[in-house]
């Protein structure tokens, strides 16, 4: 809003001094006409003129210089439309002097001193109009040394108006060599064009004839207000001669050279305009493959942008792309499928190399083995392979009808193309995979928290003992497994196991561990009998190889005995707080899934013994035995045994943390090798 008020406010500020101009530059003319002495200083046109052309200046510095969509060709369109205004009014002042005829009016010095007035006006408007628009596109890719030297012409033509605001006495060598400066400054600056190589061929054209008629406008407005200013210096010498204002005349001859350079380096530059537009299409047509990982859903979008970008950049008149890395496809421009494979049966069948292979020159004379082919309209071939992790993945092939239709350059662009395609391709598959992987890890956090969820978050509690239970997975989801389950007031049942391997398939088996569990415990079957009847469901779904160690109890805590089964797991650990001793219950037993028959029933037995307040039971996996340290030792089962004889004296979860912050303590390590599952029983 700020800009628009200072806008509008100088605008404001321009009209009115241009009016007091006219008014003043009038009445000391018809003073000086009529041999009286002015009433107004004779000096005062001069500064309203300075005054109207800084009010100009500033605002059209605001309304150019600080619109930032305005691009080179819209420069010059406001530069031509000022103009084209600035000449149609200038033209319609001479129809109307035309029109006048014989009569007085056209003759009378103060109606031709205001025409010249008006086209004094119009022509500074236009000056500074082209005067502003040539700034930005000479400070286009500005450095510091031309904002400086820039800055220098610029402040100096504002000084120089000090010069013209009073009657100061005209000192020759001063007027010219402020005038030689700003001639040579304009014509160092209007030797920067680099706006010209942006432009493309249709805007070049158009640049062209707006140049013209900006030229042709300035020789016009320059002629016209001449005219007009000898015709009223007859009269007054005092009026508001622009023909030895230096501001004026620096800004005419700069305005002008850069005009003539401007349209001059553009004709020239026509005949190169094609070839770079051509390299500019490649850039393009470089970043399309380059982006197109981020751009594009699938392999087969870069295929195609492969094919369509190389076409345009070689101006090929056909091309295909062979792609045989998992299926064989064909790709195919302005081609079809049975002319590319008999090309490429033709080359095979007499012994081409270098076009269909990795050959070193690709652009030596074939048209003898294309024009040898019957029916074929092409006459050139250029082929190049594509690479992915130094796998050729496919051939890309072009086609001319004209003999010796590509160059060296070409074969370079084509390269170029190829090699970024294969890295395309490559950061594609990369891309996938990474994103397959984040899938994947996802997928295994649900599976993590659902695994999570089959382990009982609260224990059954009994006046007679206290559980305290812990599992860590080595990967985002493990095979471990403990269970409580209340089947009567007094009898409780527990349960450990251990599913074969880690990872998904070892929690999946977890979980059908878990409702074998809760469906047969419920029962308050014997433990051997349990382990029978769970091995009888797991054989129909456990692959051959994966097995279950298991070891079930059924604590009954009015007899205050404890009968169990092992089914191959990992013995138990007891302390025995009337002997003060600690001991591995050495009972046999054989994992579920090992013997897919009945015979199984041969090695399942159930054993019982009776507890007493302070026993602690602690069962455990194989993984807290059998991890390692730095130096390959197994933490054992006598480190294990050591810890309880030495913790025995404390709670359930006090044991269980000694055991845990002892076992990270040897193996020094945050991996984990196996999972980690403790479940410790304190009785009272």
């Amino acid at each position: 809003m700020r800009a628009r008020a200072m806008i509008r406010l100088l605008f404001m500020m321009g009209a009115i001094t241009w009016l007091g101009l006219v008014f003043t530059d009038i009445v000391v003319l018809i003073s000086i006409k009529n041999s009286l002495e002015p009433d107004i200083p004779v000096w005062l046109p001069k500064l309203l003129l300075n005054l109207f052309i800084l009010s100009l200046f500033y605002y059209y510095k605001f309304k150019i210089e600080h619109d930032e969509v305005l691009n080179f060709i819209d420069l010059l369109w406001r530069v031509f439309a000022t103009g084209l205004i600035a000449t149609v009014i200038s033209l319609a002042l001479r129809l109307v002097s035309y029109l006048l005829g014989n009569t007085k009016l056209p003759s009378d010095v103060v109606y031709i001193d205001l025409v010249y007035l008006i086209n004094i006006g119009l022509m500074i408007s236009f000056l500074i109009m082209a005067f502003t628009a040539w700034k930005r596109l000479i400070l286009y890719q500005k450095s510091k040394w031309l904002l400086r030297f820039w800055a220098f012409f610029e402040y100096g033509l504002l000084i120089s108006l000090l010069y013209n605001s009073f009657n100061f006495p005209r000192i020759d060598w001063l007027y010219i060599a402020m005038l030689v400066t700003f001639l040579l400054t304009g014509l160092v600056l209007s030797g920067n064009m680099k706006w010209v190589a942006y432009l493309n061929f249709r805007q070049k054209w158009t640049g062209l004839l707006l140049l013209l008629l900006t030229i042709f406008y300035l020789l016009y407005g320059f002629y016209t207000s001449s005219d007009y200013a000898g015709i009223v210096e007859k009269t007054s010498p005092e009026f508001a001669d622009y023909r030895d204002h230096v501001f004026i005349l620096s800004l005419i001859s700069f305005v002008t050279i850069y005009s003539v350079f401007s349209f001059l380096v553009i004709l020239f530059n026509l005949p190169t305009t094609s070839v770079f537009e051509q390299k500019l299409e490649e850039v393009v047509n470089f970043q399309r493959i380059s982006q197109s990982i981020q751009t594009e859903q699938s392999e087969e979008s870069v295929y195609k942008i492969l094919l369509e970008t190389s076409v345009s950049s070689v101006f090929a008149d056909a091309a295909w792309l062979e792609i045989s890395s998992s299926e064989k496809k064909l790709y195919t421009y302005n081609i079809t499928e049975k002319e590319a494979g008999d090309i490429i049966d033709h080359l095979n069948k007499h012994q081409v190399r270098g076009i269909l292979d990795q050959g070193s020159d690709k652009t030596r004379n074939l048209s003898r083995y294309l024009s040898t082919l019957k029916n074929s309209r092409f006459r050139s071939i250029l082929a190049f392979p594509i690479y992915v992790k130094n796998e050729n993945i496919g051939i890309l092939a072009l086609l001319k009808e004209l003999p010796d239709g590509f160059n060296r350059e070409m074969t370079k662009i084509v390269s170029t193309f190829s090699n970024q395609a294969g890295i395309s391709i490559e950061n594609f598959r990369l891309m996938e995979e990474a994103l397959q992987n984040e899938r994947y890890k996802e997928e295994l956090k649900i599976a993590k928290n659902v695994q999570k969820s089959l382990l009982p978050e609260i224990l059954e509690k009994s006046d007679a003992f206290e559980i305290a239970a812990f599992s860590e997975s080595a990967d985002e989801v493990g095979g471990d497994y403990y269970d409580t389950l209340r089947i009567s007031p007094e009898i409780v049942s527990l349960i450990i196991a251990d599913v074969s391997g880690k990872g998904t398939t070892a929690a999946f088996h977890m979980s059908q561990m878990k409702g074998i569990f809760h469906s047969l415990a419920q029962d308050c079957i014997e433990p051997a009998e349990f382990l029978v009847k769970a091995n009888q469901a797991l054989v129909k779904c456990l692959e051959r190889g994966s097995f279950i160690s298991a070891i079930i109890f059924l604590v009954n805590t009015t007899t205050r005995t404890i009968r169990y089964a092992r089914g191959g797991h990992c013995p138990v650990l007891y302390y025995h707080a009337t002997t003060d001793q600690v001991e591995y219950f050495k009972d046999k037993g054989v994992a579920l899934g090992m013997i897919r028959s009945n015979a199984y029933r041969n090695f399942a037995r159930t054993e019982e013994f009776s507890f007493c307040p302070g026993d602690v039971m602690v069962l455990y996996t194989d993984g807290i035995t059998e991890a390692k340290n730095a130096k390959g030792e197994e933490f054992g089962y006598d480190r294990l045994a050591a810890i309880l004889a030495e913790s025995k004296h404390l709670s359930a979860r006090e044991i269980q943390d000694r055991i845990i912050s002892t076992l990270y303590s040897f193996s020094e390590s945050e991996g984990l090798d196996d999972d980690y599952t403790t479940m410790v029983i304190k009785f009272n």
